[in-house]
C-alpha cells in the first residue's frame, strides 16, 4: 500500500519520456505513480529496479513521486519556514517542488512568512499532505538528560502563565516557567538552558538561567555599564519594585539585589532614596 508522504520503496515498470512509472500496488497499470525525470536524481535507473521515493501530490494533485530527500516526513516534527499566506492557511516550505498547507485549525497562532516555526506532518482526510503547529502529541517524555545538562530547544507554545513550551531536540516535552527566563521568549525562538527537574507529567523542567554566581558576575557587569551609559544614575535601588526591575534588567528582584550588593563591596556604586549612583 502507497504511502503518502513518507518514503517508499517501489518497483520501476515502465519508462516514458516524462520520467519512470512506479508500481502503484493495485495489480491496475492506472494506478502507477510518476517519478518525474527532474526528481529522479540518476540517470542509471532500469526497469526492475526498486527506488525509495518520498510520495506526495503534485500541483495538479496527482500522486508522485521523487527521490529528493524532504526535510519531514509524516509524523516527523520538524523547524521549518513558513512561505506563503493563503485564504486557506499557510504555506510551509519542506524541500520539495511543492509547498505543504497548514490549515487555519491547525495554527495555534499566528505565522508570520519568512519565519521558521516548529511543524508536525500529516495525511489528511482527503489524503493530501498537511502540517499542523499542534505537536503537542507528536512529542515524546524522556528521563535521558542528566539534571544540570545543557540542551537546545525550540519554543512551541506558552501556558496560560506565561511558563514557556519547548521541544527539546524537537523530540521531547519541556517546559521552561516564568521565573526561569527574564529574556522576551517567542514561538519559534530556539533557546538553550539547563535541565533543572523532572515533572510528574513527564515534562522536563529547564532554565535559561545561568547558574547563581555567573548570573551575579554577568548582571553586576549589565548594571555598571548601564550606569556609566546613562551618567552614572539610575532611578533604581534595592528597594525598587520588581517590575520596574525586569523593565531595565529583565531579572528578577533577588538577582538585582545580588548584583547590587557585589557592586558596592567593590566599591563602585552607592544606593539612597533616589536610586542608584556610580562611584
Amino acid at each position: 500500500m502507497i504511502k503518502i508522504g513518507e518514503i517508499n520503496n517501489l518497483k520501476v515498470v515502465r519508462r516514458s519520456e516524462f520520467g519512470y512509472y512506479l508500481d502503484g500496488t493495485t495489480g491496475n497499470s492506472s494506478d502507477d505513480i510518476l517519478l518525474p525525470n527532474k526528481s529522479a536524481l540518476r540517470n542509471d535507473i532500469r526497469i526492475g529496479d526498486e527506488l525509495e521515493v518520498f510520495i506526495y501530490r503534485d500541483s495538479l494533485d496527482r500522486i508522485i513521486g521523487t527521490m529528493k530527500e524532504p526535510l519531514a516526513t509524516v509524523g516527523e516534527i520538524a523547524y521549518l519556514e513558513v512561505v506563503d499566506e493563503s485564504r486557506i492557511g499557510s504555506f510551509i516550505n519542506i524541500g520539495l517542488e511543492r509547498d505543504v498547507l497548514v490549515p487555519f485549525k491547525e495554527k495555534k497562532y499566528n505565522l508570520e512568512v519568512g519565519k521558521k516555526y516548529l511543524f508536525a506532518l500529516y495525511v489528511d482526510k482527503t489524503n493530501r499532505l498537511a502540517a499542523t503547529t499542534k505537536i503537542d502529541n507528536y512529542l515524546h517524555d524522556t528521563n535521558a538528560y542528566e539534571v544540570g545538562q545543557e540542551v537546545e530547544g525550540t519554543i512551541y507554545g506558552f501556558q496560560t502563565n506565561n511558563s514557556a513550551e519547548i521541544a527539546l531536540e524537537n523530540t521531547y516535552r519541556g517546559v521552561i516557567l516564568k521565573n526561569e527566563y527574564y529574556n522576551d521568549l517567542k514561538i519559534g525562538d530556539i533557546v538553550k538552558g539547563r535541565v533543572k527537574k523532572y515533572y510528574e507529567d513527564g515534562k522536563v523542567g529547564l532554565s535559561l538561567r545561568k547558574e547563581r554566581l555567573e548570573e551575579k558576575s554577568d548582571l553586576e557587569t549589565e548594571i555598571h555599564e548601564y550606569l556609566k551609559e546613562n551618567d552614572g544614575f539610575i532611578k533604581l535601588n534595592d528597594k525598587s519594585s520588581p517590575e520596574d526591575i525586569e523593565k531595565i534588567f529583565k531579572t528578577s528582584k533577588n538577582a538585582f539585589k545580588r548584583a547590587l550588593g557585589g557592586l558596592m563591596k567593590k566599591k563602585l556604586i552607592t544606593q539612597d532614596k533616589e536610586g542608584t549612583r556610580l562611584l
